[in-house]
């Protein structure tokens, strides 16, 4: 008998809980408002993110071995914010004996070593996987890598050409703790991350879901996710919008906000102190930062729909793979048949 469906009483649990399944990815494709809408769920617990690394922990996606300079400090990645197994078990020791236990971690379906190292410590685990058409992926990606810091180039097509000299180290921008995380073209290699879970886990196991179904029907969507995990699925869904697109109006000057923020040597950690002694907390909350933010985000600029072309050109054979392993007609769907 599978032991996912085994844990239905206290004997037949560890003392630490081990996820019994994974959102693996993709970011920007429905993976945050997922794990909002499953996480209330009175029969799953996944951590509440704003507690810590919660729904992004990344503790089995440890491909970064190299330290990179991140602001004033140097860092060897080895998983968001986990040292060690013990605190990463941590996060789910707050669940109830009855409970599904799961995380989400975006990183988790394009590192080469996460698939293997989730099927080691949890062979029974059920995985989740959203995929998305390619060119708007990879926009989307770009925007959100630009308001993490990660990426500082905010063109995007210049971007994505510079995927050759990134994965030789050069033009790494300094807040980057990830440099793998810039290489656009390695997000896509779609039938190459599956088949790395397929190497671990039964078909049965595994749940790879389309965006656009999410989008159209999220409600629907969340129940084949929750008759996938053998929960009840008639339970009440509340739709969640999360993680918007936004656009970065100017990159210097969401780099300078940020080391305000942060308070990045000597003479900003001056101005910072001068700045709280002039204002009040609820000031600085209510009218300041949401101004800043203003000035530095707003909408997305309209796509280059001769630069999503080439990329629908360029990635049109990794489509058709994707339809031949799943089954399903996604270059139709995604309009690749359109493309001269």
């Amino acid at each position: 008998m599978n032991a996912f469906a085994e844990r239905s009483s206290d004997e037949a649990l560890p003392q630490r809980r081990i996820p019994d399944f994974f959102i693996v990815g993709h970011a920007k494709c429905g993976t945050t408002a997922l794990y909002e809408m499953l996480r209330r769920h009175p029969q799953i617990y996944m951590p509440d993110y704003k507690l810590g690394a919660g729904k992004e922990p990344w503790y089995f996606a440890r491909d970064n071995p190299n330290p990179q300079r991140t602001g004033e400090r140097s860092i060897a990645f080895t998983g968001r914010n986990m040292g060690s197994f013990d605190d990463y078990l941590a996060l789910f020791e707050d669940a109830a004996p009855e409970q599904r236990v799961g995380e989400a971690s975006s990183s988790y379906l394009w590192s080469r070593s996460a698939a293997g190292r989730i099927a080691a410590v949890a062979p029974d685990a059920r995985i989740i996987a959203i995929m998305r058409e390619p060119a708007s992926f990879l926009r989307s990606l770009h925007l959100q890598l630009l308001e993490n810091h990660h990426e500082s180039e905010k063109s995007f097509r210049k971007a994505v050409e510079l995927d050759d000299a990134r994965r030789e180290g050069r033009d790494i921008p300094p807040y980057s703790y990830w440099p793998a995380a810039l290489i656009y073209s390695d997000r896509v290699r779609y039938v190459e991350q599956l088949r790395r879970y397929r190497a671990g886990f039964a078909p049965e196991q595994m749940l790879v879901l389309i965006y656009d179904d999410f989008r159209a029907d999220n409600a629907g969507t969340v129940r084949r996710v929750l008759s996938f995990l053998d929960v009840d699925e008639t339970a009440p869904i509340e739709v969640v919008e999360a993680n918007p697109t936004v656009g970065v109006r100017s990159v210097r000057l969401d780099t300078l906000r940020r080391r305000l923020h942060s308070g990045g040597g000597p003479a900003l950690a001056a101005l910072r102190g001068a700045g709280r002694a002039l204002t009040t907390r609820r000031l600085r909350e209510g009218l300041l930062y949401p101004l800043q933010r203003r000035a530095v985000y707003g909408k997305p600029p309209p796509p280059d729909e001769e630069f999503m072309q080439e990329l629908r050109r360029r990635y049109k054979p990794e489509v058709v793979a994707l339809s031949e392993y799943m089954d399903r007609d996604l270059v139709a769907l995604w309009g690749y048949d359109d493309l001269g």
